[in-house]
């Protein structure tokens, strides 16, 4: 087992291949400042790295999984708020993007608010996203005379469209999860109670599951994104051809034919 500990963002990858990831500034709503995302950023970079890591299970610790940036270390910079700004967007993207590329799927669960580019950015870089029927999100970056970050002026697009995009982002409504649900910014909801059990069950199915195959899915929808059909195809074609000569690939058809679970061992 690797553990992470620091006192923003604690890391720890278990034996059963979830890295847990977990926010942890709860006094503050895991409101995100310089020090949590480089810290944010660090973490994730260790699962690249961590070969035993097989999914990511990304939570924040408290009421809150993500208020957003943290307005108060914003105001208290006043003049220099700018350029406190130009180094707290750069290390959100870093994180954002470096989730986004991580090799394996990473599973999110949502209690209390997922707001402004961190908390919604965060959400819209994840692959599976779980919430609490309680759970609220927003974006509110338009009412502070700021704009949206963390990749979800983009990934927003992607996940629900459109208009539905611009009104969430323009109007800044406070979405429930089931409204959230309906619209595709999150996979689905459950009961309060059950949300951190749901979780960690998606995600050890994730780690269960061929990691050849899972990270290539991954890849090839991620990377499609923005991409025509056409474009696809060749890749699509060509990741498929490499998939079937893996031992998960002949164990999952042996598996089928011989009617029993199959035994995958990332190889």
């Amino acid at each position: 087992m690797t553990a992470v500990d620091s006192p923003p963002v604690t890391l720890d990858v278990g034996s059963d291949g979830v890295a847990r990831l977990q926010l942890n500034r709860p006094e503050a709503s895991n409101g995100l400042n310089v020090e949590l995302l480089k810290a944010l950023h660090e973490a994730i970079l260790r699962c690249h790295a961590d070969a035993s890591a097989r999914v990511v299970l990304l939570t924040g610790e408290g009421r809150n999984f993500c208020a957003g940036g943290d307005i108060h270390t914003f105001e208290s910079k006043g003049e220099k708020l700018p350029e406190y700004l130009r180094g707290a967007t750069a290390w959100l993207q870093l994180a954002t993007s470096a989730l986004i590329q991580l090799r394996v799927p990473v599973v999110t669960a949502v209690q209390g608010f997922a707001a402004g580019g961190g908390g919604l950015g965060l959400v819209c870089a994840s692959d599976i996203v779980v919430a609490a029927e309680s759970a609220k999100f927003f974006s509110g970056a338009v009412r502070v005379g700021m704009a949206p970050d963390g990749g979800s002026s983009v990934t927003l697009t992607q996940l629900v469209g459109l208009r539905q995009a611009l009104r969430v982002l323009l109007l800044n409504p406070t979405l429930s999860a089931a409204e959230a649900r309906e619209i595709g910014l999150v996979t689905e909801t459950v009961p309060d109670d059950e949300l951190y059990s749901r979780a960690t069950e998606i995600a050890a199915t994730l780690a269960s599951s061929p990691a050849l195959a899972i990270s290539a899915t991954k890849r090839l929808v991620w990377n499609g994104v923005g991409a025509s059909v056409e474009e696809r195809l060749a890749e699509e074609s060509r990741t498929v051809s490499e998939l079937s000569g893996t031992a998960d690939a002949l164990e999952g058809l042996r598996a089928v034919i011989e009617r029993r679970p199959p035994r995958f061992t990332g190889q």
